[in-house]
């Protein structure tokens, strides 16, 4: 075991891939010598040389085109799109293509060796174009795999896992946590496995459910619910598609109410999704409307940033009114 913060987890889940698999190739913008402009993948350019992990121009689009003919061909294709935000330009290459290799061929062809790291999310005073969360565009279509982790740990062996998985994977990671977050993290190889959320603890009275930065948001409301006596049961989703609806309902079917709080804007956030499936799948057992606590309906504001992200105060607003119904 290291303490390692989540870059240092990301770097050492590339560098396992990259000695693991001789045709493995890391690419973005800056991702070279440079390392990233998080500094992910420093130093692997001077370990694995240029041909294997190099800069590409500034062309989002011809950075996912490049990467379905490279993953076509078999090779594990490790692409970095710098920001989130800046996924969009590459969406039809994405979605249109990455998402429907298989598909299409009649799984003759596929791109399953393709996996795309990009930083989402704000909390780094990033404004409208450096902080959104834009998972709900791409759970919208079958094909892809999404994945967000929450700490080093969950972060190393959940990139391991996406980039061993057969279909092509997002891999969204939350930039405020970056260098944030830190914790003991095995040094050799390990794999969380993909779709399954984890119940980081017990509770009785509410089910918390979030992913990515929001959980460490929901822990800490969870700690001030508990102190008013409301004993909360916090869960994360980790995968968002394929989502473990199982896990939640279970929970949910306990405690017989639900809180959940993303990042994202609330109208057709991932959340969304959630909560019309639970209360389908638990309807009978609910004690209270299920609340969700997200992003406002706007563009993500820089000087109005704390009162945009959802925090541990308005997430124990959600609890007691859950509670108190």
């Amino acid at each position: 075991m290291a303490k390692m913060n989540m870059l240092h987890a990301i770097n050492s889940a590339l560098d396992i891939t990259m000695a693991e698999h001789p045709q493995a190739c890391i690419f973005g913008e800056d991702v070279g010598y440079f390392g990233g402009v998080f500094r992910a993948t420093s130093g692997l350019q001077e370990k694995y040389g240029q041909h294997r992990v190099f800069n590409t121009p500034l062309t989002e689009q011809g950075i996912m085109g490049f990467a379905n003919g490279l993953a076509a061909f078999g090779a594990p294709a490790l692409a970095e799109i710098q920001f989130a935000d800046y996924i969009f330009p590459a969406f039809d290459q994405i979605v249109n293509e990455s998402a429907k290799f298989r598909y299409r061929s009649g799984n003759e062809f596929n791109v399953g060796n393709l996996t795309i790291r990009t930083p989402y999310g704000g909390g780094i005073a990033g404004g409208l174009y450096h902080s959104q969360s834009p998972e709900a565009y791409f759970a919208h279509t079958p094909g892809l795999k999404i994945v967000v982790p929450r700490n080093p740990y969950q972060a190393k062996g959940l990139l391991r896992a996406a980039i061993k998985d057969d279909n092509p994977v997002i891999f969204f990671e939350p930039k405020r946590l970056y260098r944030a977050s830190t914790g003991e993290v095995p040094e050799q190889d390990y794999s969380i496995e993909l779709g399954k959320a984890e119940v980081v603890s017990e509770g009785a009275d509410v089910t918390l459910l979030a992913w990515g930065a929001q959980m460490e948001i929901i822990e800490d409301a969870a700690k001030r619910a508990n102190e008013q006596g409301i004993s909360c049961e916090v869960i994360d989703l980790r995968s968002i598609l394929p989502w473990d609806m199982e896990t939640i309902a279970k929970s949910v079917t306990k405690t017989g109410r639900l809180v959940v709080s993303h990042e994202a804007p609330i109208t057709n956030g991932f959340g969304a999704e959630i909560v019309a499936t639970i209360q389908q799948a638990c309807f009978l057992h609910l004690e209270s409307p299920i609340l969700r606590v997200c992003g406002l309906d706007t563009p993500y504001p820089l000087a109005l940033e704390k009162e945009y992200v959802p925090d541990a105060l308005k997430v124990l607003a959600a609890i007691k009114q859950s509670v108190e119904f």
